[in-house]
């Protein structure tokens, strides 16, 4: 297949699905947003852009469908994510598929994506009915002290290229059954999926018959339309999912204001290959963190700590493996690497292996591949640096497959240098110590949000909360109690008694 032919199937493909799952012709225009696929980086289509103008009318809209969903028993919420659940299985092939021509992920990565939506919704489901306060301990007889949680308004939801489907799902299941309205503002290198997302719950609205208008909106649009959503007291909460930068603006704009915000930011993330490790299982569960969605998850491992024992033989592995990995269309079943989003990301890359090598490092790999694909798709090959110490780009988060290796000696002063970088989401250790596994894991460990042993930091199940420290932004979404960002609590104090004791012996006796 030739290049051009390459584009016909990519575009053609593309439209097919969103025609499928029932994406209205009126959604795509001949201007508007330049919807691209990384796969040859030509264009697919445009997709209507909103204005703030509309972004303010949407929220209330939005608003106005709280105010009647929070009426609505949460059990009875849920059933709209079961359909919705439902809807997402009958339409995981082509939304899978949909994920890989836009954002560049393999096709196993795509339709785990949509695996993680409906998993989401599954969990959601069982939440519904899992709401609970608390029956809290009162020091006045006749009395009784209990929490009990609500609804707490419209969420804005901003989401990145990187996971454009997921993490919608992630905040919009448990908002729903929680009792909000939500209103999404992709990633505008993702217009197309959240297309297909929304047609997709808006089917799901329509077999559970009385869902009220606005309660699940689309908005597509750049920086004005995101900082609309941001500034709206009339939206309770906005999650937020992208990088540092976006946060520092996102977070305080939300603040001065009074509203709720989860921040998902940027992770710098680190393993820790101890000399008891199974260094078979290390270096497959390393490949994948580090080179899987080509280095283009918040979650990719970026740096590695080896013990001096056994680094050269791991690291003369490691590199045989990144030489040998197959890259190119992520839609063909032999492929592990896709494409970079884009230019940009590919140009960060280089920058950042080139910063490396002034700074003492020793690059294997790097560089462009598969141009063959065409010149405006950018293939990178995966890079591992051997670094002498963290300097320069090891401190920050480069959006690509480059993995910076540095050896250690001593389990404390690894920890320390795990710990200095100013990002906190995700990390793990690899050793089949128990001493080790368990000090990683404790308050003198790794101080990130995700801690885990003898698998990579990425590939995190809906079960847990997911969410980082420090410049990672603190929020935590998906599973666990995350529930709870999404509602206002209330304390209740309830007297049946014929008297009125204060608390803390006060009195106030007015005759």
């Amino acid at each position: 297949m030739n290049v051009h032919q390459s584009h016909e199937t990519v575009a053609g493909d593309a439209l097919a699905i969103l025609e499928r799952l029932g994406v209205p012709a009126s959604a795509l225009g001949d201007k508007g947003l330049a919807a691209r696929s990384p796969i040859d980086g030509k264009l697919v289509g445009h997709v209507v852009e909103n204005s703030a103008e509309e972004m303010t009318a949407a929220i209330g809209k939005a608003h106005a469908a709280y105010m009647a969903w929070r009426q609505v028993p949460p059990p009875r919420r849920g059933e709209l994510v079961r359909l919705l659940g439902d809807e997402l299985r009958a339409a995981k092939e082509d939304l899978g598929r949909l994920v890989t021509l836009e954002a560049g992920k393999i096709l196993s990565e795509g339709l785990g994506e949509v695996q993680e939506m409906i998993d989401i919704c599954d969990f959601a489901v069982g939440m519904s009915r899992q709401l609970y306060g608390l029956t809290i301990a009162t020091e006045r007889s006749g009395h009784r002290m209990m929490e009990t949680w609500h609804p707490a308004g419209v969420c804005g939801i901003i989401t990145a290229f990187n996971f454009p489907v997921a993490v919608w799902s992630w905040n919009a299941a448990l908002a729903l059954v929680c009792g909000d309205s939500v209103i999404w503002k992709p990633s505008e290198k993702a217009p197309l999926t959240a297309l297909a997302v929304q047609a997709i719950f808006d089917r799901a609205a329509a077999r559970f018959g009385d869902a009220p208008d606005g309660l699940a909106l689309l908005l597509q649009g750049g920086r004005a339309l995101g900082e609309t959503l941001v500034d709206d007291h009339r939206v309770a909460i906005v999650s937020a999912t992208g990088s540092t930068r976006m946060g520092r603006e996102v977070g305080p704009r939300v603040a001065a204001r009074f509203g709720r915000s989860i921040l998902e930011l940027g992770g710098n993330n680190a393993a820790i290959v101890a000399p008891t490790a199974d260094l078979d299982l290390a270096l497959r569960g390393i490949a994948f963190a580090a080179m899987g969605t080509a280095g283009q998850r918040c979650t990719s491992l970026r740096r590695l700590f080896i013990h001096e024992s056994v680094a050269d033989s791991f690291v003369a592995k490691l590199a045989r493996v990144y030489g040998s990995v197959a890259i190119g269309d992520p839609r063909d079943r032999g492929t592990l690497i896709g494409p970079l989003i884009d230019k940009a990301a590919f140009d960060n890359m280089e920058a950042a292996l080139a910063e490396a090598r002034s700074l003492g490092g020793t690059v294997h790999g790097g560089g462009r591949a598969r141009e063959d694909l065409g010149e405006a798709a950018f293939y990178a090959r995966p890079a591992v640096v051997e670094m002498p110490d963290q300097a320069g780009p090891v401190l920050r988060e480069t959006f690509a497959p480059i993995l910076y290796v540095m050896r250690y000696t001593d389990l404390e002063e690894v920890i320390t240098s795990h710990n200095a970088v100013p990002q906190g989401l995700a990390s793990s250790i690899f050793t089949l110590d128990l001493r080790e596994a368990e000090t990683f894991m404790s308050a003198a460990g790794s101080d990130c949000g995700i801690v885990n042993v003898n698998i990579g930091p990425s590939g995190a199940e809906i079960g847990g909360a997911f969410g980082g420290e420090k410049e990672t932004g603190g929020g935590r979404e998906s599973g666990s109690d995350a529930w709870r960002g999404y509602m206002r609590r209330a304390t209740n104090t309830i007297n049946y008694s014929r008297a009125l004791p204060l608390a803390q012996g006060v009195t106030f006796d007015i005759g």
